[in-house]
């Protein structure tokens, strides 16, 4: 059975906090969307090299994660493929030391996927706890603009699911973040040379 086109991995460890942020991410966009067939949600977690095989065959990959932008807690910025794993080299979790392996063997093996971008938000905390912190919750939905918007980039609409609550006309929804202000969204850029006037675009 061959893969998506296009696969989106949320990376991170849900019981180190803003570590997790990726998996929060794309567990939302499994409940809040509904997505082609050639596009797949993975839930990635720690996994670095085990992920390997989930590469292979596809013409675009976008992952989301925790990173160290060395910028504001809830920094969004986006980062496109060669200059991912130079993003990466800034640790924060140990996890992130797999996902760069990942991506070099990707590139030994010959199936780095032709296009692929880093949505990454700068935490706020990585102690124990399977909560994101306030920053980060009241970030999330705009990390997840940023990553429909890519994806409209890539090509993709995904439909709006309706929430329980608008299909039953009673009881719990499930966990709402307040909606942020509009924010000026930035695309992929490639060169990181001097990130802040022409590189990594941060929201």
């Amino acid at each position: 059975m061959g893969h998506s086109n296009i696969a989106i991995f949320g990376i991170g460890n849900i019981l180190l906090s803003d570590d997790g942020v990726g998996i929060h991410a794309v567990h939302k966009l499994k409940d809040e969307y509904t997505f082609p067939e050639s596009v797949e949600l993975i839930d990635g977690g720690t996994k670095g090299l085990d992920l390997l095989p989930l590469l292979e065959g596809r013409d675009k990959v976008l992952i989301i994660d925790a990173v160290n932008f060395k910028e504001a807690p809830g920094t969004i910025g986006a980062v496109a493929g060669e200059n991912i794993p130079a993003v990466l080299r800034s640790k924060l979790s140990v996890h992130q030391i797999g996902l760069p392996d990942m991506l070099f063997a990707a590139r030994l093996m010959k199936i780095t996927p032709p296009e692929m971008c880093l949505i990454g938000i700068q935490p706020k905390s990585m102690e124990t706890g399977t909560e994101l912190s306030d920053e980060i919750k009241e970030r999330l939905d705009a990390l997840v603009k940023k990553v429909l918007l890519k994806l409209r980039e890539w090509g993709v609409e995904p439909d709006q699911s309706p929430s329980p609550r608008a299909e039953t006309g009673n009881g719990p929804a499930g966990p709402t973040f307040p909606r942020p202000g509009s924010h000026k969204e930035a695309n992929c850029r490639e060169d990181l040379k001097d990130r802040r006037e022409k590189g990594n675009k941060f929201l």
